[in-house]
């Protein structure tokens, strides 16, 4: 990959580890992909919408880190109709091996290094 590319990781919060993986994984110096993380890490207050919304704009594409956590996660729920909103490019993967609930407009795929680096390389 010779550009780096800024990705936007939606999450429900009880998934945090699954986005904390990711990030370190993407630190390692023999990853197939790099990107910078543009999640929210503060509590949501009132403003949380625009400052997502400014974070997607800016972002070349979106992963969706995907659990049965999802299906409940009303921040994350609308981070993923925000990027459909803004026409950036999203993808889904499950978080958990024996976890694969389905979210309705979210191509999700297993969350292998291959797939991960193939949608960073579509963008």
């Amino acid at each position: 990959m010779a550009d780096k590319k800024t990705i936007f990781v939606a999450f429900a919060m009880e998934d945090k580890a699954c986005r904390d993986l990711l990030k370190g994984q993407s630190l390692h110096t023999d990853s197939p992909f790099e990107y910078v993380d543009m999640s929210v890490k503060e509590p949501y207050d009132t403003g949380w919408k625009d400052r997502v919304r400014t974070r997607i704009k800016r972002s070349d594409g979106v992963i969706v880190l995907v659990s049965k956590n999802s299906l409940k996660s009303s921040g994350q729920k609308w981070e993923i109709t925000c990027a459909k909103e803004e026409k950036v490019p999203l993808r889904g993967f499950w978080c958990y091996k024996d976890d694969r609930t389905d979210l309705t407009g979210v191509n999700t795929k297993v969350w292998t290094w291959d797939n991960v680096a193939a949608f960073i390389d579509s963008l």
